[in-house]
C-alpha cells in the first residue's frame, strides 16, 4: 500500500540507531559510517534485516551524513555510489526479510554540519543544492520516502524540504532536535517549527535524538497540542555514558518500550529510536505499542504566522502588525531605500518591536527600485536581528516568491485579491512555501459598495484557495477600509462586513486601520475610534502604527476590558504611575549608542558608533571595557536565560567584532594585550563545526587569541598545537556518537603531551557526566559556558 495512504491511519514504526551499532561491529572512531555501504555492505544489510525482523515498518538508509561537504567530488568515495548503494542495500534487505509489501525505505538526510547565513557561512541555496543532489540519487535508486532528521535549525530543515519537494514526489517526514529548554539550537520553539513545516507541506513531523523518551514527554505534549499531521517520536536510549572505554546508553529495551507506551497516549503516530537504540529496543516497542488504541491526527485549525523563534497565533487576541516599514507617504523612508540604507529599516523594526507590535509589515516597493532583490535582502536583514514574524507586503509575484523562499518561518503575505489573475499568481506560492495570506475583498468589478458584495468575494477567495490545498485558517480576509471623508458610509459597510466574515466565511479578519481618516484633521482621533469599533466587531489583526499612543491605548484598554489582559498586567505595565507610555524613538531619531548597536546586532551602526565614541575623546581600551564587553555580557546573560537566541547572540558578536576592528585601527602601532590563547578543534571524523565556530566568535570578542584547527582534526594535530607554551586551554567539539570516542582519545593524548592545558568539551551528544568520564575539565553546554571557563583559566590582572 502507498505510504501516504497509511500515514495517520495506523501506527507505524521506524528503525533505531545506526552509528552506535556499527561501532559495536568494528566501525572505528571517526570512520564515516556511510563508507560501509561500499566497504561492508553485508553488515549494513544485516542491520536493516534485524530491524525489519524486529517489526520496523520504515528503515532509514545509511546516508545520514552523505552530502557533498563530507564527500566532495574527486574524493576517495563517490557520493552517488554511496547513496545508490545505501538504497540498494536497504531494498535487498527488505526483500530478504519478506517485507516488500509492507515496509518502506527512507532516504535519510541529516544536517550538513554548517550554520546557514547570516549566522554561518553556508548560503541557503547552496544548502538546497547539497540536499537536492542526494535526493535525486536516492529517489532514482528507489527510495520510498525522504526522512529529514536531527535538524537543530528550522532554516536548514526548510532547505532540505524544498530540495526534497523540488526533486522528487516522495513523502517527506521531518524530525527536529530540541534541548532541555524546549527549543532548537537556533531558538525555534515547537510552535514556530510546526508552523514552518506544516506550511511547507510535509507529510509528518516530530522529534528525534537529543534526549531519552522520558525527557521528551514535554515536547511530545506540545506537539500533540499544535500539530495537525502525523506525529513522529524517535528518542535516544536515554543519555550516553562510557563503560569500558565504550559509549553506552542507560535505557534498556523494556524501559524504552514502557515510556513510549506512555507517550503514545498523547497521539503519536510513528515511533522508533535514535542513538543507542537497537533491534531489541524496536522489538520491545512494536510488541508493546503495535495494537494500542490509535487516534488519527486532528486538524487543529490554527492560524499561525512564525519567525525562526516566535509563533503568533491569530484569533485568540487581536494581533498588531506594525506598518512603518513602508514607503507610502514617508519621504525619509524613500530616501533610505534609494540609498540602500538597510539599518534605517532595522531601526524602524526595533522601534515597533519595542512599542508592542506582534508582526512587522515589510514593503520596499518604489518604481525605481529592484523590488525582488531589495525585499529579499530586507527580509533576511530584519530576520537576522529581530525575532518578530514578518508580513511580506508586495504586489509583485516575483518579489513575493523570492522573499518567501528565503524567509525563515511561515510568513504573512499581503496580499491576494478576488481577481482570477491575482489568485493564480499567489496561491501556488502559498501552497509551495507556506504562509498566511491576506485576501482583499475586491475583484474584477472593483470594491463592492455593500457588505454582501465583500462577503461574497471573501467566500470566492476561500473556495479558490481550497482548490490549491490552502485551508481557510490560512486566509485572513480584509474587508477594506475606505476613507469616510469621501464616502460617509465607508466605515459602516466595512464594519458590517467585518462582523460577518468570521461566522459566514470561517476566516480571521484584518484591516489597515488608518486608511479611514485620510483627508481629515487630527486623524488619530478618528483612527482610534474606528479601531475600537472594529475590535468590538471581532477584528483579528490590525495594520497600524504601534508608535501611536492613541492606538496603543485603545488596544490595551480593549484587552483589559474584555479579559484578554489577565489582571490588566499589560495595561498596568504600560501606564502604571504615568499618564501615558512614552513612544519609542523611530528610525528618524539620533544614531544609537555603541552598546545599543551591539545589543541589537547592528554591524554598520556599531562601527559608526565606535568611531564617534573615539572621536569624542574616549580611549580605545576604555571603549572596550566600559561599552563593548558589558554589552556582550548582557547579550550572553540573555542567551543563558533563554530571552535571546543563537541568531541574536551571533549577530551581536558580529556587531562587537565590527566595533573592535575600529578600535584596532585606532590602536595601530600600540601593543595590544590578549587574554590568552585557546586551541579549538572539531575532533577526527566529525565535519560539524557549528558549535566550534560559535565559540570562536565569542572568544575573540572577549579578547582571547583563538587557534582554530578546523574540523576532522586528528588527536596528534590537536596535541601538537596544545603543546605550545602559551596555550592553557583546548576546546573540543563533536556532534556524533560515532566521533565522541575520538574526543576521549584526544584528551588522553593531551594529558600525555600537553599536561599544562585544561580541556573544555561540547556537542549535542555530550552530557556533564559523560564529559567527566572521558577526562574533560569542563562540560560546556553552550558557547557562553566556554567563555566563562576561559575567563577562569585566563583571569585578568
Amino acid at each position: 500500500m502507498n505510504l501516504r495512504q497509511r500515514l495517520g491511519r495506523e501506527r507505524l514504526f521506524f528503525d533505531g540507531g545506526t552509528g552506535t551499532l556499527l561501532q559495536a561491529q568494528g566501525l572505528k572512531g571517526g570512520e564515516l559510517p556511510e563508507t560501509w555501504n561500499l566497504l561492508h555492505p553485508e553488515r549494513i544489510a544485516a542491520l536493516h534485516r534485524a530491524y525489519l525482523e524486529a517489526g520496523s515498518d520504515i528503515i532509514c538508509t545509511n546516508t545520514f551524513g552523505a552530502n557533498g561537504l563530507k564527500f566532495p567530488a574527486g574524493g576517495q568515495f563517490d557520493l552517488e555510489a554511496l547513496v545508490k548503494a545505501a538504497v540498494d542495500i536497504a531494498r535487498s534487505a527488505r526483500a530478504e526479510a519478506g517485507r516488500e509489501k509492507d515496509a518502506y525505505i527512507a532516504l535519510d538526510l541529516g544536517p550538513t554540519g554548517k550554520l546557514l547565513k547570516p549566522m554561518g557561512e553556508l548560503d541557503f541555496e547552496d544548502a538546497v543544492s547539497l540536499y537536492a543532489q542526494v535526493v535525486r540519487i536516492g529517489a532514482a535508486a528507489g527510495a520510498d520516502l525522504v526522512i529529514i532528521e536531527t535538524m537543530s535549525d528550522g532554516y536548514e530543515a526548510k532547505a532540505a524540504v524544498l530540495a526534497a519537494k523540488e526533486n522528487c514526489d516522495l513523502p517527506v517526514i521531518v524530525t527536529t532536535v530540541y534541548g532541555e529548554n524546549g527549543k532548537l539550537l537556533t531558538g525555534g520553539t515547537v510552535a514556530s517549527t510546526v508552523a514552518l513545516l506544516e506550511g511547507l507541506g510535509v507529510d509528518a513531523l516530530g522529534v528525534n535524538c537529543g534526549m531519552g523518551p522520558a525527557q521528551m514527554e514535554p515536547i511530545v505534549k506540545e506537539l500533540a497540542a499544535c500539530v495537525s499531521l502525523p506525529i513522529v517520536v524517535n528518542p535516544n536510549a536515554g543519555l550516553p555514558r562510557t563503560e569500558g572505554g565504550k559509549t553506552v546508553f542507560d535505557v534498556g529495551p523494556e524501559e524504552f518500550a514502557s515510556v513510549m507506551e506512555t507517550l503514545s497516549a498523547y497521539g503519536v503516530h510513528l515511533m522508533g529510536g535514535c542513538c543507542g537504540t537497537t533491534p531489541d529496543h524496536i522489538r520491545a516497542l512494536t510488541a508493546r505499542c503495535r495494537n494500542l488504541p490509535f487516534v488519527p491526527p486532528t486538524n487543529k485549525g490554527r492560524t499561525v504566522v512564525s519567525s525562526y523563534s516566535r509563533a503568533v497565533e491569530i484569533g485568540k487576541a487581536p494581533v498588531l502588525i506594525g506598518e512603518r516599514i513602508n514607503p507610502t507617504g514617508k519621504k525619509r523612508f524613500k530616501q533610505a531605500l534609494r540609498e540602500h540604507d538597510i539599518e534605517y529599516l532595522l531601526n524602524e523594526g526595533f522601534a515597533q518591536e519595542e512599542a508592542g507590535a506582534h508582526i512587522l509589515d515589510v514593503n520596499v516597493g518604489l518604481p525605481e527600485i529592484d523590488e525582488p532583490t531589495l525585499l529579499t535582502e530586507a527580509v533576511c536583514a530584519i530576520q537576522a536581528v529581530i525575532p518578530l514574524p514578518l508580513q511580506l507586503d508586495t504586489s509583485d509575484p516575483v518579489a513575493m516568491e523570492r522573499a518567501m523562499r528565503r524567509y525563515n518561518g511561515k510568513p504573512m503575505l499581503n496580499s491576494v485579491s478576488g481577481k482570477a489573475e491575482s489568485m493564480e499568481a499567489v496561491f501556488p506560492l502559498v501552497r509551495k512555501y507556506g504562509g498566511v495570506v491576506v485576501g482583499l475583498t475586491l475583484d474584477e468589478g472593483g470594491i463592492p459598495d455593500t457588505a454582501d458584495g465583500r462577503v461574497a468575494i471573501a467566500k470566492k477567495i476561500r473556495d479558490t484557495a481550497a482548490k490549491y490545498g490552502i485551508p481557510a485558517h490560512d486566509i485572513v480576509i480584509d474587508p477594506l477600509t475606505l476613507t469616510v471623508s469621501s464616502q460617509p458610509d465607508a466605515a459602516l459597510v466595512t464594519l458590517e462586513a467585518l462582523g460577518r466574515i468570521g461566522p459566514e466565511v470561517g476566516c480571521p479578519t484584518i484591516l489597515g486601520v488608518s486608511n479611514v481618516s485620510f483627508g481629515l484633521p487630527q486623524r488619530e482621533l478618528v483612527n482610534t475610534a474606528f479601531f475600537t469599533m472594529a475590535l468590538q466587531k471581532g477584528l483579528s489583526c490590525a495594520i497600524l502604527n504601534p508608535l501611536s499612543a492613541g492606538m496603543m491605548a485603545a488596544y490595551r484598554s480593549y484587552c483589559a476590558l474584555t479579559g484578554l489582559d489577565e489582571q490588566c498586567a499589560q495595561y498596568i505595565a504600560a501606564y502604571g504611575g504615568q499618564a501615558a507610555a512614552p513612544a519609542p524613538t523611530s528610525a528618524a531619531g539620533p544614531a544609537a549608542p555603541l552598546d545599543e548597536c551591539v545589543l541589537r546586532g547592528l554591524k554598520e551602526g556599531a562601527a559608526e558608533a565606535a568611531k564617534a565614541t573615539l572621536e569624542g575623546g574616549a580611549a580605545p581600551l576604555e571603549l572596550v571595557d566600559k561599552l563593548l564587553i558589558p554589552a556582550l555580557d548582557q547579550v550572553g546573560q540573555g542567551f543563558e536565560k533563554g530571552t535571546l537566541y543563537l541568531p541574536q547572540l551571533l549577530m551581536s558578536a558580529e556587531a562587537a567584532k565590527a566595533a573592535f576592528e575600529v578600535v584596532k585601527a585606532a590602536m595601530a602601532g600600540q601593543p595590544q594585550e590578549k587574554r590568552g590563547t585557546v586551541v579549538l578543534a572539531t575532533v577526527k571524523g566529525d565535519i560539524h563545526d557549528i558549535g566550534k565556530n560559535i565559540v570562536k566568535v565569542l572568544l575573540e570578542n572577549y579578547g582571547f587569541q583563538v587557534d582554530d584547527l578546523g574540523r576532522d582534526v586528528s588527536p596528534e594535530a590537536i596535541a601538537n598545537a596544545a603543546a605550545q607554551p602559551e596555550v592553557r586551554l583546548v576546546g573540543l567539539s563533536a556532534l556524533m556518537t560515532t566521533t565522541v570516542v575520538n574526543m576521549e582519545e584526544t584528551i588522553r593524548l593531551l594529558r600525555q603531551q600537553a599536561p599544562q592545558v585544561q580541556v573544555a568539551v561540547g556537542g549535542a551528544v555530550l552530557t556533564a557526566e559523560y564529559a567527566k568520564r572521558i577526562g574533560a575539565d569542563c562540560y560546556a553546554k553552550d558557547a557562553m559556558a566556554t567563555v566563562h571557563f576561559a575567563q577562569q583559566v585566563y583571569p585578568q590582572g
